[in-house]
């Protein structure tokens, strides 16, 4: 169990996190937020990497404001972050190992099996004596979440993991977090609403550093029941609206003249979620 309490963060005048209140146990929840909302803020908080001005969070009874208790921690936890350092020199199996030392896995034989043993869950074998430098974008990608399995860890903190990766990568590790979610917790800030609504049981939604949504993805959608038309003409009142590939036009909000309803998706209702000036505090 993590319990974050009275979390904030400023920098400079604004403050990134504010007062945040949240509890999370095993599964798979989503962050979602705009720019700004305070998302990498609370998973670098998490990850033990930033220290809060206020509040606390502790993880399986341990609070990272003890250094003791953080070493603990960082052993039990993967961390995948938005902007992952690489060495272009290294090989794939040589930075992956590189971090294994860091995460003090010491005797050899059982190390190198670990680093063969997390390639493969991200579908690198065949790239380990692969310098760096040489893999494509999406590769990077996968290596990077490779570093953060290392150890099988019981908190697994991923900021924006899919970036990068084509339709049949994100659906290997849709796979892959669907499936660690079952025994551990994961936690991941994405854009992607469709990976939300994929492998999310629970999304939590945050607004100026605040919990403006915490439900399911099911939920989430629900908000924007009666709200979503599809029309033969663009609306002439809205600008909550976009051209579909079959030519319609699909309209958040008011009903246009002549469109009929479809049902809402978790994009829907989170762009709806966000154009409330109400809609902060609501719960699962």
């Amino acid at each position: 169990m993590i319990e974050i309490t009275g979390l904030t963060k400023t920098y400079g005048g604004k403050r990134a996190l504010d007062r945040l209140d949240l509890t999370l146990g095993t599964g798979v929840t989503g962050l979602l937020g705009p720019n700004g909302a305070g998302k990498t803020t609370l998973l670098r908080c998490l990850a033990t990497t930033l220290a809060p001005d206020a509040g606390s969070v502790t993880a399986f009874g341990l609070d990272p404001a003890s250094p003791a208790q953080r070493t603990a921690l960082r052993r039990r936890l993967g961390y995948l972050p938005q902007d992952p350092g690489f060495y272009p020199h290294f090989t794939a199996f040589d930075l992956v190992d590189y971090v294994a030392i860091l995460k003090e896995l010491t005797d050899r034989g059982q190390r190198h099996a670990e680093v063969r043993r997390v390639l493969a869950e991200v579908e690198l074998t065949g790239q380990a004596r692969t310098k760096v430098r040489r893999l494509s974008g999406g590769m990077r990608q996968r290596l990077a979440l490779a570093q953060a399995l290392l150890g099988e860890p019981e908190l697994l903190i991923l900021d924006e993991p899919t970036v990068g990766l084509d339709p049949e990568q994100r659906m290997a590790f849709r796979a892959l977090v669907s499936r660690l979610g079952e025994s551990r917790t994961v936690v991941l800030s994405t854009h992607q609403t469709e990976d939300v609504a994929a492998l999310c049981e629970r999304v939590v939604v945050l607004r100026a550093g605040r919990v403006a949504f915490d439900g399911t993805p099911g939920r989430l959608a629900g908000i924007a029941d009666g709200q979503v038309w599809l029309s033969d003409e663009a609306p002439a009142t809205s600008r909550r609206f976009w051209r579909t590939a079959d030519g319609r036009y699909r309209t958040l909000g008011e009903r246009p003249p002549g469109a009929e309803p479809v049902p809402p998706g978790v994009e829907d209702g989170y762009l709806l979620l966000l154009g409330e000036g109400g809609a902060e505090g609501v719960a699962a």
